[in-house]
């Protein structure tokens, strides 16, 4: 059982795949509902610090070669132009944009977006990590019915 568990766990790592691939696949598990939870969650969250503090330098580092370096630079040069208009939606618009369990959002795309706008920690990691929660509810309520949350109460 534990490495059902430790499998959801390092899903949930894995970016594009998150939470919204390793919530129904505990469920396909039967693991139980409120442990896949957590174990989600907690998996999702985990590499999320560390991109915010080191994906910054990284992506610059990349942008500074000149062969290969064009696609880092597109990314950086879009994110300053989000900056000026994001700032006073910026929280809630991180949390939505994580929160919504599409293909293309999510707790890593969140951080990157926080790195090309130049958030630190501070101003990214609450709304990545509300928005990891709201999605890790409704990929619970998707995956196992409302009816099924309820009665584990």
């Amino acid at each position: 059982m534990f490495l059902k568990y430790l499998y959801v766990f390092a899903l949930s790592m894995v970016p594009v795949i998150e939470l919204r691939g390793a919530i129904p696949l505990g469920v396909a598990m039967d693991l139980d509902l409120w442990i896949l939870f957590l174990v989600a969650m907690v998996g999702n969250m985990l590499p999320i610090p560390f991109l915010i503090l080191f994906g910054g330098k990284v992506l610059r580092y990349f942008a500074s070669f000149e062969k290969f370096g064009k696609p880092f630079r597109k990314i950086l040069e879009i994110g300053e132009k989000k900056v000026a208009k994001m700032h006073k939606t910026l929280f809630w618009g991180l949390l939505a944009f994580v929160a919504i369990p599409l293909p293309g959002t999510g707790a890593w795309t969140g951080a990157l977006i926080s790195i090309t706008l130049g958030l630190d920690m501070k101003k990214a990691f609450p709304p990545i990590a509300l928005g990891v929660v709201v999605a890790g509810i409704i990929m619970m309520v998707f995956s196992y019915g409302v009816g099924s949350i309820i009665q584990s109460f």
